[in-house]
């Protein structure tokens, strides 16, 4: 079952506030994903701060998003 993302927020620790569509909010830490090569452009916090809810995830741009339910059972309870 995938719960969509409906808010996102980047913090300073280049993890993300993220609240999904059941109300729960979690924390996700992205420094996990900077070994690979797609995510290591969001090293750059102005990149990183432009975080966006689309399609029902995390998008910064047209190559960058990650799946709602990596980021929910990835996530931790906020």
């Amino acid at each position: 079952m995938v719960i969509y993302v409906t808010d996102v927020k980047p913090r300073d620790d280049y993890t993300l506030l993220l609240t999904f569509e059941n109300g729960e909010k979690r924390i996700f830490d992205c420094s996990c994903l900077f070994e690979k090569n797609v995510f290591k452009p969001l090293k750059n916090k102005g990149l990183f701060n432009s975080v966006k809810v689309q399609y029902g995830t995390a998008v910064w741009n047209d190559k960058i998003d990650i799946a709602p339910e990596f980021l929910y059972t990835n996530g931790i309870k906020a």
